[in-house]
């Protein structure tokens, strides 16, 4: 354990699981320097924002969390994320408000040291570094990430990302199995192989699809899971690696939108047929296989009646999980620009219809598994209340009684009952160890 240099550091983090793994390496970088990792309402010496700009909901959040921590005296706040992409000048003028690019976020523990040590460092001095983050220690998650990619370059019209990340860049695979191999060797029990688009991951010869094939191969106790991705580009290799038995069976697959007519709009690179087709030969090899989904509402130019296909093809795929978003303008990108836009009460009216289906068929799916036996990955045991929650292999929450279950540990469990609490409509399934 490093010695405590009397400092003490507060992390928040926005956004895509891409920023949380980030946030995660940097985090144990502080600690490995000495810093003590604190809660972001407690006092510290630097506040870290990693921020999101993904829709103006994710700009106000972010602005908000960087309002919280200039409320601190003295405190150094550095943020960082795509927030800063896009408002660069506006926190510019900010005094007490330092801001790290993307590029240069892997120097953030540098910046920090240089800056409470009294000298003078700029980011632009320092190289950019998109991979090179170091595996964490399991201060925030017991699931670790493995960043394979970044940037985008499929440039869909309501999209803000490809200007704030950039094109897409893929991590030499040697440094990815590397990263992984690292992650098992700190005790890790779940992979997550994340980034921007990483279905588009390709370097040199190797594609997404043997990445994932050569990191099922790697030795020791661990199952992978996939993080969001795009549905365009999977080919039957990958397909075939969904019935390995480390690979979970559960794939977040963007459907955005059912209207043929609103994809093409958007300039999504399937068609409604196409992803309907892909998730029936999901099921195909594993009927109980969780497949959840992102949905933009309220398009421009989105009628009723291309609604009514989104609606349509929501309940027909029965997905496990729908994220649920109203559109949100984006200066800078083509949707921006086209007529038609909807009111906001209108997407707001077409959100919560998406989300009466999604919450329906999350119960439907949940409930289908009990009497299943499931393999948890224990993330937290509360000994006062005698339980324990993780998630299985299916990404579903599960609670057993906490009696002989540490951390970070895989629980056989049989599924016994799905429970809804009072003051939450995540419904989550009790087990009893087996």
């Amino acid at each position: 354990m490093a010695v405590s240099n009397g400092r003490r550091v507060a992390f928040q983090t926005l956004g895509c699981r891409l920023n949380q793994f980030e946030t995660d390496s940097l985090a144990g970088e502080f600690e490995g320097a000495g810093y003590t990792i604190v809660p972001f309402d407690q006092s510290a010496d630097a506040y870290i924002v990693n921020s999101c700009t993904v829709t103006n909901k994710a700009d106000r959040k972010s602005r908000n969390t960087i309002y919280r921590a200039e409320r601190s005296s003295d405190a150094l706040v550095v943020v960082t994320g795509c927030f800063v992409e896009s408002h660069r000048q506006e926190l510019e003028r900010r005094p007490r408000t330092f801001t790290v690019d993307n590029a240069h976020k892997r120097h953030v523990l540098d910046l920090v040291e240089a800056h409470l040590n009294g000298e003078i460092l700029h980011p632009e001095s320092l190289e950019r570094d998109l991979f090179s983050y170091s595996v964490p220690d399991p201060i925030f998650h017991t699931r670790s990430m493995v960043k394979i990619q970044d940037g985008c370059d499929n440039y869909c019209t309501f999209c803000i990302i490809p200007f704030v990340r950039g094109h897409a860049t893929s991590r030499a695979p040697e440094d990815v199995l590397t990263h992984v191999q690292g992650s098992l060797e700190k005790g890790y029990k779940e992979i997550v192989v994340t980034g921007v688009n990483i279905s588009r991951y390709r370097h040199g010869d190797v594609g997404f699809s043997e990445l994932i094939e050569r990191l099922l191969e790697l030795d020791g106790d661990y199952r992978l899971r996939i993080s969001s991705m795009e549905p365009d580009s999977l080919d039957d290799r990958f397909f075939s690696l969904l019935e390995h038995p480390r690979m979970c069976p559960h794939l977040h697959l963007c459907l955005q939108s059912g209207s043929e007519r609103i994809l093409l709009k958007m300039r999504r690179q399937y068609t409604a047929a196409q992803f309907a087709r892909m998730a029936e030969r999901i099921r195909a090899r594993r009927s109980d296989f969780n497949l959840t989904t992102d949905v933009i509402v309220g398009f421009p130019g989105e009628t009723e009646a291309d609604f009514n296909e989104t609606r349509a093809l929501c309940t027909d795929l029965e997905f496990g999980h729908i994220h649920t978003f109203a559109y949100s303008r984006r200066s800078g990108t083509r949707a921006d620009r086209l007529q038609e836009q909807i009111p906001e009460k209108v997407k707001q009216e077409r959100s919560q219809q998406i989300r009466l289906i999604a919450e329906a068929s999350k119960r439907r799916y949940r409930l289908a598994l009990v009497g299943q036996t499931q393999r948890l990955l224990v993330e937290r045991v509360d000994p006062s209340h005698g339980v324990a929650r993780g998630y299985g292999e299916n990404y579903v929450p599960i609670a057993v009684a906490a009696e002989g279950i540490s951390r970070n540990s895989f629980v056989p469990v049989l599924l016994e009952s799905l429970d809804t609490p009072e003051e939450s409509e995540e419904p989550v399934l009790r087990g009893r160890p087996i």
